[in-house]
């Protein structure tokens, strides 16, 4: 896969060549390419941003760097077309979608992904209609509230995505059961988890994971995991499917203090559900 970030702070995506994603890039699995967006500039102050049109404070950033640099990436209007790579532009903003697993492994599938983390108040609209024209585009978001830039986001979705990448995770079973995985334990969050020493600190470890039964042990991270959801995020519990339940999973949400309303749907104790 291949991933092109443009940034005006090329060093805060220096955290992309250690842990996992270094590896990976060691390895060939990840062609990493980070573009300092200044290099598109041609004053002597390398100026990428300007006032708003309309008046309000901030700076919004100017289309002109933003056009060459991924007319550049992209390798021109048709570069994509003739490479036989068909892009996909992401663009980490508070005010785009919400980044969730499912969006990661989609993502995870596709060969080129071109990230701009924006500065200042964003980056001038018609960029992103002019791309949106070419390839597809995506403006996400990884949660409400706004930092001062756009590179944080892009490290959580790099890390988030490249681990699901083939030869990426040591074990490749190892995303298997994290929290918002697809499959059996979508929709719940991942369940504690113990390693050795058996005791630590007068602390032991529960039986059943010594026990060796291997379908005792995934009911007990079942129930573990619907334990900390309803904890954690019980809206996640509200919209889950109850086709997907089994009467274990029923008798473990009841004993949680959730109630099975009309609909088949569990809900927390004391709630009232409007028809």
């Amino acid at each position: 896969m291949r991933l092109d970030v443009v940034t005006i702070f090329p060093e805060y995506l220096e955290p992309l060549n250690v842990s996992l994603v270094g590896k990976a890039r060691a390895r060939g699995v990840l062609d990493v390419r980070v573009h300092d967006l200044r290099s598109w500039t041609h004053d002597r102050h390398h100026t990428v941003d300007d006032t708003p049109y309309g008046g309000g404070p901030g700076m919004v950033m100017k289309p002109e760097p933003w056009g060459e640099a991924l007319d550049e990436i992209l390798g021109g209007a048709d570069g994509a077309a003739e490479s036989g790579e068909q892009p996909v532009i992401v663009v980490p903003t508070p005010s785009g979608k919400p980044f969730t697993q499912e969006l990661a492994v989609e993502l995870a599938a596709r060969p080129w992904l071109v990230f701009t983390p924006a500065r200042y108040e964003g980056i001038d609209r018609r960029v992103i209609e002019e791309y949106a024209g070419r390839v597809e585009v995506r403006e996400v978001s990884i949660g409400d509230y706004v930092l001062a830039g756009g590179e944080a986001p892009v490290l959580v979705m790099v890390e988030a995505i490249a681990r699901l990448l083939p030869g990426v995770l040591g074990n490749a079973e190892s995303h298997r059961d994290d929290s918002f995985a697809p499959g059996a334990m979508a929709d719940l969050l991942e369940g504690p988890v113990y390693t050795k020493p058996p005791e630590w600190r007068g602390r032991g470890i529960p039986e059943v994971l010594l026990s060796g039964h291997h379908g005792k042990i995934a009911r007990w991270r079942r129930d573990e995991a619907f334990a900390r959801t309803a904890a954690n995020r019980p809206d996640l519990l509200e919209r889950c499917d109850p086709a997907a339940l089994d009467k274990y999973d029923r008798a473990t949400l009841q004993a949680l203090g959730w109630w099975q309303g009309t609909d088949g749907r569990f809900w927390p104790s004391g709630q009232t559900v409007e028809e």
